[in-house]
Order: structure tokens, then C-alpha cells, then sequence
């Protein structure tokens, strides 16, 4: 069939006239147009074209993908097996490295973790408070509810790290001043947040050697004398708790971190009630 010259040429079949396709060419039969349909709604899309058949569902990644991360586990950690050399070898744990202010335990803390020949991480209690930039509730000004809910944040988020380090084989060692005369928020609150696995030691040294260590902190981690003898006074209450102590009077840092392994050693093998 010809058409004249300049004649417009009719749309194909099943293309449509217009935005919107008839009934019939929506259809994909031939005949006649019906009546259009309705316009659609300001903003709604037409549905993508699916194609027939089975859909692929994406495989989720495996444990040797570059960049994969485990999840922790939702139940506590468990007590690590014990070493089959001397220290903790290549042992995967969780640490709590308790003490006052001054006794040393960021410091131990990193250079213990520091010289494992396996991953280790460190995990301070006051950077990961510190977080907090606008708000931040400092203890020296009083502690009250928003200091107090600072510290349990701060703590739950420590608990949380710990169990993600170690879901993807890398030991940690956390650090915070516990008292013991308040068991429910402190030593109890890292059991429930890390689980019965976690191993705290108690690093004590003389009150002396405490407030020389904390005259040369700077900043809001420097305390009055008056405030660091009675944390002092409040930690002597571990000597017969059962958790082993280290009096690091006269240790120095690699001497400490050495002393701490071999006790963390031995409370793998006979871990303390707690």
C-alpha cells in the first residue's frame, strides 16, 4: 500500500498515540482502540519489565571475600582455650584491664596489645566516653544522671566492640576504673555486655607512684590529689575479691605489660569466679 507524498505515516501497531497506550495495544492485540486508560498518578512510575523465569538471588558473601566482616555473635563470649605455649600465645580473649586513674592502664593496655603476634585491639572506656563532644557530662563537674548515662552508653558500646574484634578473630583489651563496691554497674555491666569470657585483671599500684602519674596527666584526665586518693581507697576493696592483682609500684610499662601476660595465662587456665 502507498501513501501520498507527505502524508503523515501511521503509527505502528502497538506503539502507541500518545503517552499512554490504548487497552487494545496494551493488550497486545489487534482490532480496534478502546477507550484510553486512566492517566496515572502525579509521581507513580510504570512497573520495570521483569524478565521470565527464575530470578538470581545474589549469594552472600563468603568468609574469604575481600572486605567481609562477621557479625558478633548475639550470645556472650566464652573463656578462650588455653595456650599450647607459654603466655597467651595466639590465644583469641577479651580483657578488662582494671585500675585507678594513674595506675598505668592505657598505656600497659597498648603495648600489651602492641607486641601479641596476633591481632589485638585496644579500647579505652574515657576515649570512647569522650565521643561525646557537645553535652559531654565530665565526672569532675559532678557526677549526675548525665555523666552516669554517658558511662553506660559508653560501656555498652566498648561491650559491643569487643564482640565484633573477636567475631572476626581479633583479641581485645578494654580499660576502665571499676570499683568494687559497685558491682551492678561496673563489673557486672561489662559481664552482661561481653559475657562470662571477658578476663579482668586489677592493676594497683602504691598510691604514691598514683598521684606522681597523675600530677603529669594534662587536661580533664588530671584529677585533684584529693579525688585520685579516695578512687585509690575505693580500689583497695579487690584484694580479696578473687581477680588477680598486679601491684606495678615498680614495674616499668614493658615489665607490666610481660607480668600482665603471664597472669592472663594462668586465668585462662583456672579462670577466676567472678
Amino acid at each position: 500500500m502507498q501513501h501520498a507524498v507527505g502524508a503523515p505515516l501511521p503509527p505502528p501497531r502497538g506503539s502507541g498515540n500518545g503517552p499512554w497506550t490504548t487497552q487494545a495495544q496494551h493488550s497486545g492485540n489487534p482490532g480496534p482502540a478502546g477507550p484510553p486508560l486512566p492517566p496515572m498518578a502525579p509521581g507513580h512510575q510504570p512497573p520495570a519489565h521483569r524478565p521470565h523465569g527464575p530470578q538470581q538471588v545474589p549469594l552472600p558473601p563468603s568468609r574469604e571475600t575481600t572486605g567481609h566482616v562477621q557479625l558478633p555473635p548475639g550470645g556472650p563470649v566464652p573463656l578462650p582455650a588455653p595456650p599450647a605455649e607459654p603466655g597467651t600465645g595466639a590465644a583469641t580473649l577479651a580483657v578488662l584491664l582494671i585500675g585507678p586513674a594513674g595506675a598505668g592502664k592505657t598505656t600497659v593496655a597498648k603495648l600489651w596489645a602492641g607486641r601479641r603476634r596476633v591481632p589485638t585491639a585496644h579500647v579505652s572506656l574515657d576515649d570512647v566516653r569522650e565521643w561525646v563532644c557537645s553535652g559531654f557530662a565530665d565526672p569532675q563537674a559532678g557526677w549526675n544522671d548525665h555523666s552516669e548515662a554517658q558511662y553506660r552508653l559508653a560501656r555498652r558500646t566498648c561491650g559491643f566492640a569487643a564482640r565484633n574484634f573477636l567475631a572476626n578473630g581479633i583479641s581485645c583489651i578494654l580499660d576502665d576504673a571499676v570499683f568494687p563496691d559497685r558491682p551492678v554497674v561496673g563489673l557486672g555491666g561489662w559481664k552482661r555486655h561481653v559475657g562470662p569470657g571477658l578476663l579482668p585483671v586489677v592493676l594497683l599500684p602504691g598510691l604514691e607512684v598514683v598521684l606522681e602519674r597523675n600530677a603529669a596527666r594534662s587536661g580533664n584526665r588530671r584529677l585533684s590529689d584529693e579525688e585520685v586518693a579516695r578512687i585509690h581507697g575505693r580500689m583497695a576493696g579487690w584484694y580479696g575479691s578473687g581477680l588477680p592483682i598486679i601491684d606495678n609500684s615498680t614495674y616499668d610499662v614493658e615489665t607490666t605489660a610481660r607480668v600482665l601476660d603471664d597472669v592472663l595465662a594462668r586465668s585462662i587456665a583456672s579462670p577466676p569466679a567472678w
